[in-house]
């Protein structure tokens, strides 16, 4: 009998978790529902437990935290993973795990449809798109709501998955290691509502969208080493060729060196573009044995099928 958990991140969501947990159990009979606060000020534990969810707690304050102790303690053959802030339509749930069953797909993403702006804010909106787009650049273009926090997921998925971020860059986390993994996803589109009477949105634009951005450029180092230091051993180039030019050209027309301090620059700058290159060749090398352990990790796990 195939085992399905619902995970509910949560912090100070008294508001709306009972709602979550009933949609939920309404949608997936059989489905354990887990609940982990995050240190709230309210009573989100009380008004959880009441509801009939098995409710625990993480100290470690941040949403990767939570994700990271719910991915290790949980075990299931199917993972839903959503906010409990009462925003995602749980009823999508259903068909986003029959397309992971019936494809033997490793998760399915929530992309959320919407034409509330309280719901969807023009800035977090834009901010999406924007990082959503990088890291389709940079790792592939298959998900087009990098940063939704409703997706299905395989065990396999779940515990080859090294969780290693925070906050609430949690979620490119999620979407870069099934990108660079090459796993089978899907996305399909689900309804986004706006926060009940009472939830407040933790999510700081600014704040978290540079945390984000940081976290994108952090994964492009470890993942993709050699474009990443090619970039800078090529900006460093670039900067030593313009200091250099006139030096030479200075040189050329009278045979002297007339600014050798400057000629010292450039040609630091020129060593640290050739470091900057070996570094990347290193690490790319690196990388693959890196990629080849996790994947073998990945497969020890059987897919998610029909049956399973």
């Amino acid at each position: 009998m195939t085992r399905t958990a619902v995970l509910i991140p949560c912090y100070n969501e008294e508001a709306a978790i009972a709602k979550v947990i009933a949609d939920f159990h309404r949608v997936l009979p059989e489905a354990k529902i887990y609940v982990y606060d995050n240190n709230s000020r309210d009573r989100t534990i009380e008004v959880a437990r009441q509801a009939g969810a098995i409710v625990r707690s993480e100290p470690l304050q941040g949403k990767g935290n939570v994700v990271r102790r719910m991915f290790a303690d949980i075990e299931a053959d199917i993972y839903v993973l959503t906010d409990g802030d009462a925003t995602y339509d749980a009823t999508s749930a259903v068909k986003m795990i029959e397309m992971m069953q019936k494809n033997s797909l490793d998760m399915v993403n929530g992309a959320r449809v919407t034409d509330i702006e309280k719901a969807y804010r023009p800035g977090h909106r834009f901010g999406n798109w924007l990082l959503t787009s990088m890291v389709a650049w940079i790792f592939g273009s298959r998900i087009t709501d990098m940063l939704s926090g409703y997706r299905v997921m395989s065990r396999r998925y779940v515990k080859s998955f090294p969780a290693l971020s925070a906050g609430f860059e949690t979620e490119t986390e999620l979407t870069v290691h099934a990108l660079e993994l090459r796993m089978p996803v899907a996305e399909i589109e689900t309804p986004y509502k706006d926060r009940p009477e009472g939830s407040v949105s933790k999510l700081s634009t600014f704040k978290d969208g540079f945390r984000i951005l940081w976290t994108i450029l952090v994964l492009v180092k470890e993942e993709r080493p050699m474009q990443f230091f090619s970039l800078l051993a090529l900006f460093c180039a670039v900067i030593s060729t313009v200091l250099i030019v006139p030096i030479v050209v200075s040189f050329m027309e009278t045979g002297l060196v007339p600014r050798l301090p400057t000629a010292v620059l450039s040609m630091g700058i020129m060593i640290m573009a050739f470091l900057c290159l070996t570094c990347g060749l290193i690490l790319d090398t690196v990388t693959r044995g890196r990629r080849e352990m996790k994947r073998m990790r990945y497969l020890n796990i059987p897919a998610p099928t029909e049956e399973a």
